[in-house]
């Protein structure tokens, strides 16, 4: 008998997917199968339920939601031998593109029968782990404003994106990395493992999510028209054409903003306040085995 436990977010995607107990036994036979299924009803409870259902040695945890859901479920099963499932019904969706996992249940469901895994990297920001991308600079307050509409669209993240371009200020940054101390007033300051931030839109189209290396972007202080260059070349996916940013592979990183007290961060799309102006990313290698295509 195969277990595999569900984590749902139910007011993901706008809420308007149907995902239960009833329509997951479905696709997984009551002779083949074990299934629970459970609902997150706030953030970071599915933390707690990933934990708890830990205890009884489930063959897979599978987390039914965006970003942020994978991300809670994700963090608690770093070097178990519990695979991660995904099936996507959030906004972005960007780490399960970059894993060609569908979004039709249908084929989300599929390839979890299937039982194909492989390893990805996981990166760390301080105690926090992400799979996707951290944002220290305008993509954290662009995080920040797109949380507080009331709609998660392209269109709240397109509006939230121009009201944060106007209002951001560069801060001064230290930033030490593969032998070398940069110190500039980063306006963008973006790590990713994969290579889709969501909606289909990417800063770093090439990111590999099992090459043992993070993708580091770094763009200084712009005047508007660079920023509405730098907007234009992220929608269209040509971000390599935008010659003011620095494009770096790296393991670690320190972070230091001697300005600041508090750093605002996005950590795999959700926003978060880390009480320190010092951060360390660095990489785990082969951290995590996730149900793939």
């Amino acid at each position: 008998m195969i277990y595999i436990h569900f984590i749902v977010n139910p007011i993901s995607g706008s809420g308007k997917h149907n995902i239960g107990k009833t329509e997951l036994e479905k696709y997984f036979p009551k002779d083949i199968y074990k299934i629970e299924v459970e609902y997150s009803n706030y953030k970071k409870h599915a933390i707690i339920l990933t934990q708890n259902a830990i205890v009884n040695n489930p063959d897979c945890i599978v987390a039914c939601g965006g970003d942020g859901t994978i991300n809670e479920v994700a963090s608690c099963l770093i070097n178990t031998k519990i695979k991660l499932g995904i099936i996507p019904v959030g906004s972005g969706n960007g780490l399960a593109s970059n894993l060609s996992i569908p979004k039709k249940i249908e084929k989300a469901t599929e390839i979890i029968r299937k039982g194909k895994t492989q390893f990805i990297d996981v990166g760390k920001i301080n105690d926090h782990y992400f799979f996707s991308n951290v944002g220290v600079g305008i993509d954290a307050l662009i995080i920040k404003k797109y949380e507080s509409y009331n709609k998660r669209t392209l269109i709240s993240y397109v509006r939230a994106s121009i009201a944060s371009s106007i209002q951001f200020k560069p801060m001064q940054t230290i930033l030490s990395f593969n032998n070398q101390i940069i110190k500039t007033n980063a306006f963008m300051l973006f790590i990713s493992n994969s290579n889709e931030m969501g909606y289909g839109m990417s800063l770093t189209p090439k990111a590999s999510l099992n090459d043992g290396m993070l993708d580091l972007v770094i763009v200084s202080k712009l005047n508007f028209l660079d920023k509405l260059i730098l907007g234009m070349r992220v929608v269209s996916n040509k971000i390599e054409k935008f010659k003011k940013e620095q494009h770096t592979l790296i393991e670690n990183i320190n972070i230091e903003m001697p300005q600041k007290i508090f750093t605002d961060t996005q950590i795999d799309g959700e926003f978060h306040n880390l009480k320190t102006n010092k951060i360390e990313v660095s990489v785990i290698k082969s951290g995590l085995e996730v149900l793939t295509e």
